[in-house]
Formats: structure tokens, sequence, C-alpha cells
């Protein structure tokens, strides 16, 4: 299975993030994370979509998603040309024997800690997948209580590629 990442530019109309989804619903294709949020426009919404499948899957949902009627760009953000980033939120019971050990551990990683209690403690870290799959590899011996990501977000390396939007 391959996986591509999707970059959507869309119109910031009521609805549309159901209409994309819907399209993969019913052609039976695999969302593995999808983020949207207001561009520096706020007519639009820029959609990152990571999906997966064999080449021809990929393919075919570029060209479907671009025949809907609120895309105004599609492109593929290629690894080597683009940036892609993930917010992970992890809370982690903490006791007061192992509480240096998370912050050293936070630390490393460029973690920063947002919350803590006297059992608790909640990590924000931003990053590739692989610097966070690391992070997270590197708990085992710890108590994840809650995980939440955000799934990935990316943009386009240089200024060749930036997508305007005139009307």
């Amino acid at each position: 299975m391959n996986r591509k990442v999707f970059q959507l530019l869309v119109d910031n109309t009521a609805g549309v993030l159901s209409r994309i989804s819907g399209l993969f619903s019913r052609r039976g294709y695999n969302i593995e994370s999808i983020t949207a949020g207001v561009t520096a426009d706020p007519r639009y919404t820029r959609i990152t979509i990571v999906a997966s499948g064999d080449d021809e899957i990929l393919d075919q949902i570029e060209k479907q998603v671009a025949k809907l009627v609120d895309i105004r760009n599609i492109k593929v953000l290629e690894p080597k040309e683009s940036v892609y980033r993930e917010l992970c939120l992890i809370k982690l019971e903490v006791t007061a024997q192992n509480r240096e050990g998370i912050i050293a551990l936070s630390n490393v990683f460029r973690a920063n800690i947002v919350d803590v209690s006297a059992g608790s403690m909640i990590i924000e870290l931003t990053g590739n997948q692989s610097k966070i799959e690391a992070f997270l590899g590197l708990l085992d011996g710890y108590t994840i209580m809650e995980l939440a990501r955000t799934g990935i977000t990316g943009l386009s390396r240089g200024e060749e590629k930036v997508v305007w939007l005139n009307d």
C-alpha cells in the first residue's frame, strides 16, 4: 500500500469538509488523517488529507476530489519537496519517582509540558510522524492516560508551488 498527502484549497463554505469526506466514504477510499483550517484569506480553507491505497486508487482519489465544486486547487505534497508536521498531546500518569524522567525525555524531544497535576502531566509534541512515533516508543514504561493526534498538515517548500487564488 502506498500513501499520498493531498493538499486542497477549498472555498470556506458550510459543509465542504462533509462533501469531501463523503466522497471518500461513498467510494470506499481510506483516509489516514484529515486536517482543515482557514488560510490567510478567510474565504478559503486548506485541507490536508493523507490517503492510502495502490497507485490506481490514489490517482482516482485525486481526479475525483478535483471534480468537487468547492475545490479551488489540489496538489500532492511530495515528501522531499514538502514540510509535514503533526501535533500530539499526551497525558501521562506521573508519580514523584518518574516525573523527572518524563521531563528529561520531553526536553530531549523539545516537547512542551502544558499541564501538570499531582498525578498527571500533559505533553505537547510537534514534529514529523517519525519524531512522534519515536517519542511514543520511549514512553513504553509509562502509563499513557490519554492521547490525541491531529494528523498531518503540510506545505510545499519554496515559493515556486504557491497557489494564489484571485477572484
